[in-house]
């Protein structure tokens, strides 16, 4: 096709695609435009249109189709999701690494996490030794005066040169961009740290007796060295979270399985990967295998377990023209289907496609002391220069001497050591005291938004409920006793594997009832389990099987009316053709929900179930708690569209769950909680886990992220107001009244005392 006709490409030079359609189009495209700093190029002028009717629209949107192969796949910066490559690189509007949109099912650990690890652990104990040659030693007493600066100096090099060097150049692409942000503030302060030391420690003649103290020129090189280290400690804290939410998709990817059997035109069958399956193919699945893609069940019976899409804890019967959905678990019989979706059309597939979205449309929350950075940055270095000026100009002799000293303990008072400590601090502190109470947050973020929810969306199976079958009753008919219905269907289940026959030998087992030899068991694909005890033939299983085999099971109408009420799962009891009883299971509330819901709503939450089970199942829970707000037979998106009208109405909302099937909405809640009884796919989407996966924890965690929340204002605070304080004291705004200059090493001291200050308030919250 032609350039210019929709769905046209052209010549890929250079591996750029359409972010609209995901063709490949070349570097010279005429069709581009410019938004967020970004050029766009595209394949067409109906694609150029597209983004730029709604661009906002485009950036929230998950990445095309077509554009998830070529170099490693498509990436995107986690702090400007604008940006679209194709294959790994940096960001060119902040510098850090791009993560891949969709990663593979298997990855290696973060280049960058293994980069910033190696760096901090090599600057660690070079900023601690310079730390020790800053406290002690004066006077010659061990080390003498003249070595001590070239010491320093050699220390402190290889951290600020090497170690930090990636700081560096965020703070350089900062300037050159003029997007002052807290790489500015940190680079300047190490710059001004570091630079000035230099000059002291390798030129000391050309400073005047002034600068001296204890017979050499001071330094700052521990300065320096520790602002580096400190923020190397958060970029790993921060690359570790972002490597955290990258697991919940590869989790998800390894679910299906890697091959299918497929059925051949003779008659035969051949394992084949998934990659080579069509639309259109035969596929057999054996007992206990995993449905390779969607399909439709062609021949045979049995019964699959779909909890990993609906939440849904019993197994759903399958039979010719039944649906099967990819990845989740065949029963005890064998199954022909025919397959209806493969590769990114199964639902998986828009699974994976959800959590991805939903992780990329967040961007990392900006904190306060970036927003505030871009009129704070400017300000400081006009106010050191001024100092510098008005010294050099208007001070007393040595007034260059006084400009040099004054301008540089601005710059170095205004560092933002306080500032970058005061909420890493807070959090670290939290997050000990939130893990002895079993709550595992993931980064700070989780918790200042748990600070914020109003709105809290809770699963049933798993979350509110045990998640597994469990006896509920036992009701006999003609005179039939309940220990004798148990005892019958019992010594039928303990030849079965299905979750309902554990839930009915786990009663038999409490109550002590001796089991009976069967004979002739078999079991009936999606309707039950059928065998011989002495000459008395026996069946188990549900209504319909009791209407194929004649068997009128209206002399216990009332108790099962009373029991699908309560969302109960009946079996029904035949000896010889005649009714002998029922036996109830259901999923069951887990020990203290109720105590947590109640705690929930005295907390001012709004609670809303959202389901994958049926309705009459989600109506009894909800009754048994006093809930009102039930949502019933929801599949993923479902849950994900119930977020996002909550969230459009201006609602802050937490999701909960424990699901494959929750994945989507809790990467796409505003706070993910995981039970940390649920699967590994969850709890790597959430941002908080429970760990015993007790509902009465998000009461705590809710308590904890409050107290959290306060403390990081109060530290900021503190931060704030000794630069508010600090910065005119170093100008030399006491010199006029009291002649005190306080000079970089007063600075410096200073710029510990705040970061002690900050720290000795965060450790308040072991006590929270």
């Amino acid at each position: 096709m032609p350039t210019g006709t929709p769905g046209a490409s052209a010549p890929a030079t250079d591996g750029l695609r359409d972010p609209v359609c995901g063709m490949r189009v070349a570097a010279d495209a005429p069709q581009h435009t410019r938004h967020a700093g970004v050029d766009y190029r595209f394949c067409c002028a109906g694609c150029l249109k597209k983004f730029e009717a709604n661009p906002r629209a485009f950036l929230s949107a998950p990445a095309p189709a077509a554009a998830q192969g070529g170099k490693g796949g498509m990436h995107t910066c986690p702090m400007h999701p604008q940006i679209l490559q194709e294959g790994p690189g940096r960001c060119p509007l902040c510098g850090m690494a791009l993560e891949a949109v969709l990663p593979a099912a298997s990855l290696p650990q973060d280049p960058e996490l293994q980069d910033m690890q190696r760096r901090f652990l090599f600057s660690l104990p070079f900023s601690i030794l310079l730390m020790l040659l800053a406290m002690w030693g004066h006077g010659g007493t061990w080390l003498p005066e003249t070595w001590r600066n070239p010491l320093q100096f050699l220390l402190a090099a290889p951290v600020v040169l090497w170690a930090g060097w990636p700081l560096l150049l965020r703070w350089a692409a900062s300037i050159r961009q003029r997007r002052p942000d807290m790489w500015t503030l940190i680079g300047t302060g190490v710059a001004a740290a570091f630079g000035y030391s230099v000059v002291a420690a390798l030129l000391p003649g050309a400073f005047p007796d002034a600068f001296r103290e204890h017979g050499r020129v001071a330094v700052y090189f521990e300065a320096a060295a520790s602002i580096v280290t400190l923020t190397l400690l958060g970029q790993v804290l921060e690359l570790r979270a972002r490597a955290a939410t990258s697991s919940a998709l590869q989790a998800l990817l390894r679910l299906a399985p890697d091959t299918a059997c497929r059925l051949r035109a003779d008659g035969g069958e051949e394992i084949v990967p998934l990659a080579a399956l069509r639309p259109g193919d035969r596929l057999r699945v054996r007992p206990g295998a995993k449905v390779p893609v969607d399909g439709e069940v062609i021949e045979g019976m049995s019964s699959v377990d779909e909890s990993m899409l609906t939440g849904e804890s019993m197994p759903v019967g399958k039979e010719p023209g039944s649906h099967v959905i990819g990845a989740t678990q065949n029963g005890n019989g064998v199954l022909v289907l025919r397959a209806t979706a493969v590769g990114e059309d199964t639902v998986l597939a828009q699974i994976v496609g959800l959590v991805a979205q939903a992780r990329r449309s967040r961007a990392p929350m900006q904190g306060l002391a970036d927003r505030a950075a871009a009129v704070f940055v400017p300000g400081v270095l006009l106010f050191a220069l001024a100092t510098f000026l008005a010294w050099g100009l208007l001070g007393p002799a040595p007034a260059w001497t006084h400009a040099v000293l004054n301008g540089v303990a601005v710059l170095i008072i205004a560092c933002p050591c306080a500032l970058g400590l005061a909420t890493p601090m807070s959090i670290m502190v939290a997050m000990g005291r939130a893990a002895q109470s079993g709550l595992l947050f993931r980064d700070a973020e989780a918790i200042e938004r748990l600070a914020q929810i109003d709105t809290l969306v809770l699963d049933k199976t798993g979350t509110l409920t045990i998640g597994r079958p469990a006896f509920l009753a036992v009701h006999g008919a003609t005179g039939t006793g309940e220990n004798k219905v148990l005892q019958l269907a019992a010594s039928l289940e303990q030849s079965s594997e299905h979750p309902l026959a554990r839930a009915v030998l786990e009663e038999a087992g409490k109550r002590g009832l001796a089991l009976a030899a069967v004979a002739d068991f078999r079991a009936l694909a999606g309707a039950g389990v059928e065998g011989r005890i002495a000459a008395r033939v026996l069946r188990l299983g549900s209504a319909a099987l009791m209407e194929q085999s004649g068997i009128d099971t209206t002399p216990l109408a009332a108790d099962v009316t009373g029991l699908q009420q309560q969302g109960a799962t009946l079996m029904f009891l035949a000896v010889d053709g005649v009714l002998a009883g029922l036996i109830a299971v259901a999923d069951t509330l887990k020990p203290g929900a109720a105590d947590a819901i109640a705690a929930l709503k005295a907390a001012g939450l709004r609670i809303i179930v959202a389901s994958g089970d049926n309705t009459s199942a989600v109506a009894a829970i909800g009754q048994s708690l006093g809930l009102q707000e039930l949502h019933a037979g929801l599949l993923p998106a479902g849950k994900v569209a119930l977020l996002q009208s909550l969230r459009a109405e201006g609602r802050r909302v937490a999701m909960a769950g424990d699901g494959i099937n929750d994945a989507p909405a809790l990467a796409a809640a505003d706070v993910g909680i995981a039970m940390g009884t649920g699967t590994d796919v969850a709890m790597a989407s959430a941002q908080l886990t429970l760990v015993k996966g007790d509902l009465r924890g998000i009461a705590r965690a809710g308590a904890l992220s409050r107290a959290t929340v306060r403390n990081m204002r109060q530290n900021l605070g503190f931060a704030f107001l000794y630069n508010a304080l600090g910065i005119p004291v170093a100008a030399g705004l006491l010199y006029p009244f009291f002649h005190l200059q306080p000079g970089p090493m007063l600075a410096a001291a200073a710029m510990s005392l705040s970061s002690v200050s900050v720290v000795a308030n965060a450790l308040r919250l072991r006590s929270a």
